[in-house]
C-alpha cells in the first residue's frame, strides 16, 4: 500500500505578488520551484499545521485565508495531498531553511517556474482567480 502525505502550503501574498520558493538541492524534489508548507502531524488542523511549518523554514507568523485548493499527486516515496491556503505575513523576518531562493511574482508569472508537480493544480488555479 502507497504512504499518504498530508501537506499544506501557503500562497503567501504581499503587494499583490505571491511568494514563490525554490527547495534545496539536496532535499527530496530539490531545485523544484513550490508554495511553502510541509506535513500536517496528526491531531493537528491544516491552518495551525502551515502556520507552525512557516515558522520553521521561514521565521514568519502568517495569517492564513481562503483555500485555494486540495490536489493529490501520487510520487515514487508516496501520495501527497496538499491544501494550499492563501496567506498573508502578520510579523517576521524571513529566514530560509528548507530553500535557497525565493522569487515574489505576478499570477501571470507563475507558470515560468518549474513547480513540484504537486503544487500545479494551485498554481493554475491562482492564475486563473479574478483577485486574489
Amino acid at each position: 500500500m502507497r504512504k499518504i502525505i498530508n501537506v499544506v502550503a501557503g500562497a503567501i501574498i504581499k503587494e499583490e505578488k505571491i511568494l514563490c520558493a525554490r527547495r534545496k538541492k539536496e532535499k527530496s524534489l530539490g531545485g523544484l520551484w513550490e508554495f511553502p508548507g510541509g506535513k500536517i502531524e496528526v491531531n493537528e488542523l491544516p491552518e495551525e499545521a502551515l502556520k507552525r511549518e512557516i515558522m520553521e523554514e521561514m521565521n514568519l507568523e502568517l495569517e492564513i485565508g481562503e483555500k485555494v485548493c486540495t490536489s493529490t499527486y501520487t510520487y515514487d516515496f508516496g501520495e501527497v495531498h496538499l491544501t494550499v491556503f492563501y496567506c498573508k505575513i502578520i510579523k517576521g523576518n524571513m529566514k530560509l531553511n528548507d530553500h535557497d531562493k525565493i522569487l515574489w511574482l505576478d499570477r501571470s508569472e507563475l507558470n515560468s517556474l518549474e513547480w513540484a508537480p504537486a503544487d500545479i493544480d494551485a498554481v493554475n488555479k491562482i492564475g486563473e482567480a479574478t483577485t486574489i
